[in-house]
């Protein structure tokens, strides 16, 4: 029997998402933002659930590749552009579109031998000091691109650090957009501007050609925890869970795991799941991080260990050996436990625990309809 830990993909909750993107920007087109294997759950166990969207983007080549070999003819972006000159070369050949973001890439862009020019997204720093063309810069990189043979069309875009937040005024997207809008007044051009947060909450002010669906599209919750799930109507397209492989009655006085963290206080009854930080489960999940165990709540005792953690099963006299244990995602009669609630028990987010699922952990897939 293997082990009884899983990670389940729900298409029908990926697909619902995606829906929920378009629904709060119905005049973008929408990118399925697919980049870190799709948030970890997998390219190849996304792809039927995401198939609706208008385009895949991500950041390498491999997965650029293994889009393509999924039968995807459409669009495709790579949002950190090319990283060296023969990238444009694989671009050429899987008709990729990629963002431009340095002069570096606009010199690859010129010396670069094509029979079909390339749909490039040009990239403004807006505020947020990661990638793009300063203001001042933008223009004379537009008109650089622009004299290039190599170049077909050229969009616009850029990056939100604060969609989520109330910051600089009265949201966190005033002064970033009031970059862009002035850095690309009378360009040609598509634009992509909105993130997930701004898309959930500022899509009809910001717009767009293009939106950009990332963590909501898995269901987490970019303005955690102001809003949740709920809110947004959003799904998770994830569920870790496990079983319990052990009980111990303890005294008060008993302590529980490495470096004896925690102490009953009273007689306890807890559970041993087989679910660890070697599966992806943060280690720094400290006592009171809430789990379901069949369905319903409770909390984790004790330090995590690498491949087992314990549950409070005081109050679930009728649980114990094999009941199902949700460590985040939807529960066994449908209840959900948010991954962005286990997220902050760590001190991280969501996307975090999302990508750190490890090889070793089975995945299965719930199929569409």
């Amino acid at each position: 029997m293997p082990r009884p830990i899983e990670a389940l993909i729900h298409q029908p909750a990926l697909a619902h998402n995606l829906a929920r993107a378009r629904a709060a920007a119905p005049d973008a087109r929408v990118w399925a933002v697919v980049k870190a294997n799709a948030y970890g759950h997998g390219i190849e166990n996304v792809f039927e659930a995401l198939r609706g969207a208008d385009g895949f983007a991500l950041i390498d080549l491999d997965e650029a590749q293994r889009v393509r070999n999924l039968g995807w003819r459409g669009p495709i972006l790579l949002l950190e552009g090319c990283f060296e000159t023969r990238d444009l070369e694989l671009c050429s050949r899987l008709h990729l579109w990629h963002a431009v973001h340095c002069e570096q890439q606009i010199d690859w862009l010129a010396m670069h031998k094509t029979h079909e020019p390339h749909r490039v997204f040009l990239k403004l720093n807006s505020g947020m000091n990661r990638l793009g063309f300063t203001p001042a810069a933008f223009r004379a990189a537009w008109t650089r691109l622009n004299a290039l043979p190599q170049v077909d069309e050229i969009s616009l875009m850029t990056h939100f650090s604060d969609a989520d937040s109330l910051r600089f005024g009265q949201d966190g997207i005033a002064h970033q957009l009031a970059a862009f809008e002035a850095a690309c007044a009378d360009l040609p051009g598509e634009r992509s501007i909105c993130n997930s947060a701004a898309t959930l909450r500022h899509a009809a002010r910001a717009g767009g050609d293009w939106v950009r669906a990332g963590i909501m599209t898995y269901g987490g919750v970019p303005d955690y925890p102001e809003r949740q799930p709920a809110d947004w109507d959003l799904k998770p397209g994830m569920t870790l869970r496990s079983r319990i492989i052990g009980i111990q009655n303890l005294q008060a006085g008993d302590t529980v795991g490495y470096g004896s963290s925690f102490t009953a206080e009273r007689p306890m009854r807890i559970g041993i799941v087989a679910c660890g930080y070697a599966d992806g489960y943060p280690r720094h999940c400290g006592t009171g991080t809430p789990v379901l165990v069949d369905g319903r709540r409770t909390r984790t005792i004790g330090r995590v260990s690498m491949d087992m953690l314990a549950v409070d099963l005081s109050e679930l006299p009728e649980n114990g050996w094999g009941s199902e244990v949700t460590l985040w995602g939807r529960g066994p009669k449908g209840q959900v436990l948010p991954i962005d609630e286990v997220a902050r028990a760590a001190g991280t987010i969501g996307y975090e625990l999302m990508c750190a699922v490890t090889r070793r952990v089975p995945v299965a897939v719930e199929p569409l309809g």
